[in-house]
């Protein structure tokens, strides 16, 4: 199954609390974290809610 390469890119500091919260379920806690997750819906739509502070790359 494909994975998802996730890595913070912004600060969650100052954005709403669900911002906050999404970017700590992923497993993002500073800027620069990487994390690697399965691709499925509900990563896809964790990350579409911090799109502008995450980049998402696809790894096989």
């Amino acid at each position: 199954m494909a994975q998802l390469k996730v890595k913070q890119l912004k600060s969650g500091i100052g954005r709403k609390q669900n911002q906050r919260e999404t970017l700590r379920s992923l497993g993002l806690k500073r800027i620069g974290d990487v994390v690697i997750k399965e691709d499925r819906p509900e990563i896809r739509g964790m990350v579409q809610t911090v799109r502008h502070l995450v980049t998402v790359e696809e790894v096989d």
